[in-house]
């Protein structure tokens, strides 16, 4: 068998990196400067990404006796590996659509805000109140195997975002990606996730993957209505959203009902 090239390593290892960087705080050697091509090639590594956030939930030593504490540790580590990135566009998206009063330039100037309203705090709450739950059934019912599908489900929905929806921001940090992005490969990496998925949830993935189909459609739509599109703030939103359905689906399709 012939050893891989190094040109073959460094086109994996150099947008795996950058995307680690940028997803998570887990710490890996820091790309500086990288091309265009480079940034949006790493967009093909995130579901992966969201493999590597799960493995890492799963083999987290927390006692499964003890499942609400269990839960409410594996939720802390799940936000200080991505360290709120997510939930930090969550709460802007929240607080802009309430505040833009349907007006895209008043919301997009809103999500600049660094500063969080009522509404993006209750956004947040609710959103990791269902990710709570979500993994205490998990845990309580010793399925924690399921962990490893949502962060992959959420970082999967960027491609597919990205690739349907417009880039608003010109100067925002998707705007290279979306421009750059390889779409045959990225339209690849979908296949692949999905089939991924389907192979290891079975014929039942169909009722998960189309509610998170509808989920993240729906997202999409009232984006469109109101800013025409995408920002990095909204990706955010999505991924946080995607990850909590994807948990409640996982819980109310997989797990046995209580008697």
């Amino acid at each position: 068998m012939r050893p891989l090239s190094p040109t073959v390593i460094n086109n994996f290892l150099t947008p795996f990196t950058i995307a680690l960087q940028f997803l998570t705080r887990i710490p890996v050697p820091v790309v500086g400067q990288f091309s265009d091509q480079a940034q949006a090639q790493s967009l093909l590594y995130y579901p992966l990404v969201g493999l590597v956030i799960g493995c890492l939930l799963i083999i987290a030593p927390f006692p499964d006796s003890t499942a609400a504490l269990s839960a409410a540790l594996l939720l802390t580590l799940w936000t200080a590996i991505t360290g709120g990135l997510h939930l930090d566009g969550l709460a802007d998206s929240a607080d802009a659509w309430a505040g833009g009063a349907a007006d895209p330039e008043r919301t997009l100037a809103i999500m600049k805000d660094p500063a969080s309203g009522p509404l993006g705090v209750t956004a947040l709450l609710l959103v990791l109140l269902i990710k709570f739950a979500g993994i205490y059934e998990l845990v309580l019912h010793a399925q924690t195997w399921q962990l490893l599908l949502p962060p992959v489900l959420g970082r999967t929905a960027i491609i597919l975002l990205l690739l349907s929806t417009p880039y608003v921001r010109r100067h925002g940090l998707g705007s290279k990606i979306s421009t750059f992005m390889p779409r045959k490969k990225a339209i690849a990496t979908l296949l692949i996730v999905f089939a991924a998925i389907g192979w290891i949830l079975g014929p039942s993935s169909f009722w998960l993957l189309s509610g998170l189909l509808a989920t993240g459609g729906f997202l999409r739509h009232i984006m469109c209505q109101r800013i025409g599109g995408t920002t990095g703030d909204t990706l955010g939103a999505l991924v946080e959203i995607i990850e909590a359905t994807s948990l409640a689906l996982l819980v109310i399709i997989y797990l046995p009902s209580s008697p």
